[in-house]
């Protein structure tokens, strides 16, 4: 795909998304519920509603005098990848996700956050994109903000003191409750082979729109970068270990919100270099 690619008029509304390429923003944030856009988009400067148009649901703020947008993608490959190529094709370049995810290595606690630095492709919507064969991995530089970010915020936020985070490979995949239900699925033999093999593996948990994401940007020639917060982890459960569901997005959504003023800033240095 021509890297190049952009909307070729910029006031008409992507098809998808429902917003035109007059926002001016190089850097989007990326939750995947509609409902966490706004909380989101008030840890940035001024921020206003953009629109609102099936699963995506926008907003716009600024962070260190640069637009940043908050959509939603949805949950799942295919809305992922349709909101990544629109927004690219409006001049964003940036891509941050912030989600939830179930922990599977028994080291990842509820509360804690998990930064993706690589994604297995256990989905089908970056099979249309490359072979399988092709790894779906992060941008080093977003992953090492995320780091930088979630190494302050943590350290920093009394509340976080029993919270970690880590940095490694997440299941991406497609189907919710073929992971929590394999025994009723006709291929519930081969969905537990491979579920125990990522564990093995030293997978840290799964989630479901890593995967095209990091493809899709890839692709494109934009760069991404993946911050969780695990919300339960089952192998915990599974093994008599206290697993106490922790939905609270706060400490994700400030990591992310440091690890794109970080990117901004740096991209600025850069600039003046």
């Amino acid at each position: 795909m021509n890297k190049n690619t952009r909307n070729t008029d910029e006031r008409k509304p992507m098809y998808h998304i429902g917003i035109d390429g007059t926002h001016g923003a190089k850097y989007a944030i990326l939750p995947g519920d509609p409902g966490r856009v706004e909380s989101i988009a008030h840890h940035l400067d001024n921020p206003h509603f953009l629109a609102r148009s099936r699963e995506y649901t926008s907003y716009i703020g600024s962070l260190e005098g640069e637009n940043v947008i908050v959509m939603s993608t949805g949950m799942g490959g295919p809305s992922t990848a349709i909101c990544v190529e629109e927004l690219y094709q409006t001049g964003v370049r940036t891509f941050i996700r912030i989600g939830t995810c179930g922990g599977m290595n028994l080291d990842v606690i509820p509360g804690d956050l998990v930064i993706a630095n690589a994604a297995i492709r256990m989905e089908g919507t970056s099979k249309e994109y490359v072979p399988i064969e092709f790894p779906a991995i992060s941008n080093i530089e977003v992953t090492n903000a995320l780091i930088s970010a979630a190494k302050n915020v943590l350290s920093c936020n009394q509340l976080s003191k029993a919270n970690s985070h880590h940095v490694g490979i997440v299941q991406c995949k497609d189907s919710f409750y073929g992971q929590h239900s394999p025994e009723r699925m006709p291929i519930g033999d081969e969905l537990m082979s491979k579920w125990h093999a990522w564990i093995k593996a030293g997978c840290l948990a799964s989630e479901m729109e890593s995967a095209t994401l990091f493809i899709v940007s890839q692709i494109l020639g934009a760069r991404a970068g993946c911050v969780l917060n695990v919300i339960w982890n089952q192998e915990r459960a599974n093994a008599g270990i206290e697993d106490t569901e922790s939905p609270d997005m706060s400490n994700a959504i400030a990591v992310s919100i440091e690890a794109m003023r970080q990117l901004i800033v740096g991209d600025k240095a850069d600039f003046i270099i």
